[in-house]
Order: C-alpha cells, then structure tokens, then sequence
C-alpha cells in the first residue's frame, strides 16, 4: 500500500480498543492521533507512549484523542493497557499497517539515532521489569522487530491532516510537535 498524506480521506470505522470501548476512527468531535508502534512491550516504544501518558491532559485539551496501534495480538497487549490513559489497538494481522502504508525494514534498529534511545529504553525497561512493574516482552514475534512507527492527525470530516512515517524505530512525532499540528489543523478548520 503506498504511503498517505495530508487530504487523504480515511473511511469512517470503530476500532477495538484493548479492555476498552471501542473508538470511532474519525472521531466526530476531535481530532485522533491514531500511531503506529512496534510490539506489545517493546522498550522503544514504551519510552515514548510513558511520554504521550505524562502529557495526556494537555493532549486532550488540544482536542486530540490518542489512539496507539500494535502489531500483537490483544491478549498480549491487555497488561500495559492498563497503564495508559488511551487506547490500544490490536492488529495482529496488521490490516491497519498495510492499508496506512507503514512499513518495516533493518533501518529501525540500524540507524545510529536510535542508539540512544534504545540504550535509555532497555535500561529504564530493565530496572521497571526488575522492580515487577512491567514484564518483558514475549520472545514470539510474528511480524518481527523491525517496524517503523507512523503517526497520522486524522480531522472529523476523516481527512488526515498531517503524517509522519518514521525512518527509525524512535522516529516519532513528540508531544510538542502533536499539539503543534493540533493547533494548526483547528486554525485551518476555523479559516474554512
């Protein structure tokens, strides 16, 4: 599937939340910040949803709600849902990756600006695994531990109205920028 961009329509759908409601995707009232992770436990990954979780407040006061998608399946996915204030979306059979066009390859890992991230996610993984406030990931990866993140600012009316694909495995849209494109998208939407 190729890549999207902004003006890109996204049919209208109800995503399954992990132990939660299901999420309409557009959401008819705010925009959704609908991104794509790698697998239920990766370090990589948890570093940067503990940062969206600590900003949570003022994301959805920014009239964005958070939707965060992984390529495992729910059961495994179920105990970190209840430490985030969001929901987590299971897709196994990664039906969502292909149909946004995101993408895997050796450059997740490779790339030397991820180094760093992955250096502070494993230690801060080990010490919370060690402290038994998180567990370590399943060995089994079906789809592997190449997956690039993509983040996609998706308006009411279903239109995206920004993405990002990642060129690394730490290649994500940080909270200044999410609110930055919020408010851009509210500015925009009151211009029209």
């Amino acid at each position: 599937m190729p890549r999207l961009s902004a003006g890109a329509p996204v049919p209208a759908r109800e995503l399954a939340a992990v132990g939660g409601a299901p999420v309409p995707v557009p959401d008819p009232d705010r925009l959704v910040h609908l991104q794509f992770r790698r697998f239920a436990g990766c370090p990589v990954c948890n570093l940067h949803l503990r940062s969206v979780a600590r900003r949570h407040a003022e994301i959805e006061a920014a009239g964005v709600r958070e939707v965060a998608v992984f390529h495992s399946p729910a059961e495994e996915l179920l105990p970190y849902a209840a430490d985030l204030p969001f929901a987590l979306v299971a897709d196994p059979g990664k039906r969502l990756y292909r149909e946004f066009g995101v993408e895997t390859g050796r450059r997740a890992l490779l790339d030397p600006r991820v180094w760093g991230p992955i250096l502070v996610a494993l230690s801060r993984s080990a010490w919370r695994v060690a402290l038994r406030r998180d567990r370590t990931p399943t060995a089994r990866r079906p789809h592997g531990r190449l997956g690039l993140p993509a983040d996609f600012l998706i308006a009411p009316d279903g239109r995206i109205v920004a993405a990002g694909y990642g060129r690394h495995a730490y290649d994500q849209w940080p909270v200044d920028e999410l609110l930055a494109l919020a408010a851009e998208a509210r500015r925009t939407t009151t211009a029209t």
